[in-house]
C-alpha cells in the first residue's frame, strides 16, 4: 500500500478525533444541564439537539452551507476573521462530523446522569462539597461507563460520516477526502480493489470500537 493509501484513513481519524472531543466537552456539559433541569419547552429543545441523528445526511449538510455560507452572517464573519471560508476545508469536515456525532454522546451522557441517585449528589453538598467537586468526583465516576460508550459511539459516527461531509467539505484529495468519500469515488472510477481496502480497514476500526461498548457493557 501507498502513501496516498493512507491519507483519507489519516484525515477520517484526525477529524473523529477533533470532533469527539468537541461533542465530548459539549455533550458532557449539556446532558448534565438538562438532565437536572426542568423548564418549559425542555422536549423541543431535547428534540432539537438529537435531530442531527434522524436527518438525512445531505439535509444537515445542506443546513451547514445555509449556516456557515459565505452569504450568511456567521459565513461572513468567519470569512472576514481569517480571510476563507470555512466551507470546503479540513475544518468543515470536522464541524459535519461533530453535528452528527453530537446526538449520540448527549443522548448517553444524558442516561449515565439520569441513572445516578440524587440523594448521593445531594449527600456530597451536605458534606459541603461544592457543584464542581460533585460534578467531578461523584457524577462523572458514577457515569463513566455511560460516558466512554458515549465518546466511542460518537468517535465512530463521526468516523463514518459522509454525505454531510461530501456537501460541506467536500473532496479534496490530501484536504478534506475522507475514508468514505474516497471509497465513493474509487467505487465510482471503477478502482474496485482500492475500495475494498478502504472498506476493510473502516471495517476493521468500526469493529474493534464496536467490540470496546460491548466489553465496557
Amino acid at each position: 500500500m501507498n502513501t496516498d493509501f493512507w491519507i483519507p484513513i489519516k484525515l477520517s481519524l484526525e477529524v473523529a478525533s477533533i470532533s469527539v472531543i468537541i461533542v465530548f466537552i459539549i455533550g458532557l456539559f449539556t446532558a448534565r444541564l438538562m438532565a437536572r433541569s426542568q423548564f418549559f419547552g425542555k422536549t423541543v429543545i431535547e428534540t432539537l439537539l438529537t435531530l442531527p441523528l434522524v436527518l438525512p445526511p445531505t439535509v444537515v449538510g445542506f443546513l451547514l452551507i445555509i449556516i456557515f455560507g459565505i452569504n450568511s452572517p456567521m459565513g461572513a464573519f468567519i470569512e472576514q476573521l481569517f480571510n476563507q471560508s470555512v466551507m470546503f476545508t479540513w475544518w468543515a469536515a470536522v464541524i459535519a462530523s461533530t453535528v452528527v456525532a453530537f446526538p449520540l454522546m448527549y443522548q448517553s451522557a444524558k442516561t449515565g446522569f439520569n441513572s445516578i441517585d440524587q440523594g448521593i449528589e445531594e449527600a456530597a453538598k451536605v458534606d459541603g462539597a461544592g457543584e464542581w467537586k460533585v460534578f467531578l468526583f461523584v457524577t462523572l465516576p458514577l457515569s463513566i461507563k455511560s460516558i466512554i460508550t458515549g465518546v466511542v459511539l460518537s468517535f465512530a459516527r463521526a468516523l463514518g460520516e459522509f454525505g454531510a461531509t461530501l456537501m460541506f467539505a467536500g473532496n479534496i484529495p490530501g484536504r478534506t477526502q475522507t475514508a468514505p468519500t474516497a471509497i465513493y469515488i474509487a467505487i465510482e472510477s471503477g478502482n474496485l480493489e482500492m475500495a475494498w481496502l478502504w472498506v476493510l480497514v473502516m471495517i476493521g476500526i468500526s469493529f474493534i470500537l464496536l467490540l470496546a461498548v460491548s466489553l465496557l457493557k
